[in-house]
């Protein structure tokens, strides 16, 4: 991978900027439209095309205050959503009000070995005006020799919060990964959307 450059002194006086070679381009594959749904199954499109998948979350609102925006993965196009994952997860948190804040990890959210769904946003709020974003990257999912990595970074609002939450873990299987499932974790996803990108 070569260095950018510049070609001046300093940055506030650049007029060009060298190229990069090696990082990859985003490949647009599909969109996921919610409305009032149950879930979001996206049971194509995932292959060895790619080595790396990227799935980007605008403005997802769910139906029930508090609920989870969680996620799963399958190894037979979606007929079951029971992948064994191992995870961590760490939120940050400011108040509105600037009553409170805080970096922790959060036990309650990480898994040991559980197959039920992992939360990517936890404690959303139902607000009209309230929405979280972020994104999944899931790694090389048709391997048949790794376990399946993952991470997410969320933000969002919870209860008059700043919210960002940090997700990351492995599948625990060696079978090829090639659907993915978005549900709450009560009520419905009232509206959002969820790109799917490839990484060439």
């Amino acid at each position: 991978m070569s260095i950018v450059t510049l070609n001046n002194r300093a940055l506030k006086d650049a007029t060009a900027v060298g190229t990069t070679t090696g990082l990859g381009n985003l490949v647009f594959i599909s969109r996921s439209t919610a409305s009032s749904s149950s879930s979001l199954s996206i049971t194509s499109g995932i292959n060895s095309t790619y080595k790396e998948y990227i799935f980007v979350f605008n403005n997802i609102h769910l139906s029930n205050d508090s609920a989870f925006f969680q996620f799963n993965m399958s190894v037979d196009t979606g007929s079951n959503y029971n992948v064994v994952k191992t995870t961590t997860y760490f939120r940050a948190y400011h108040a509105e009000n600037g009553s409170a804040t805080a970096l922790e990890y959060n036990t309650t959210n990480d898994k040991a070995q559980s197959s039920d769904p992992q939360p990517l946003i936890v404690g959303l709020s139902n607000d009209n005006d309230i929405g979280g974003s972020g994104y999944l990257h899931l790694f090389e999912p048709s391997s048949s020799v790794f376990v399946k990595h993952f991470l997410s970074h969320t933000s969002a609002s919870a209860s008059a919060y700043a919210r960002q939450d940090f997700v990351a873990g492995y599948g625990n299987n060696t079978s090829a990964v090639d659907a993915v499932q978005f549900t709450a974790s009560a009520g419905t996803i009232d509206s959002g959307t969820i790109d799917m990108y490839g990484v060439s």
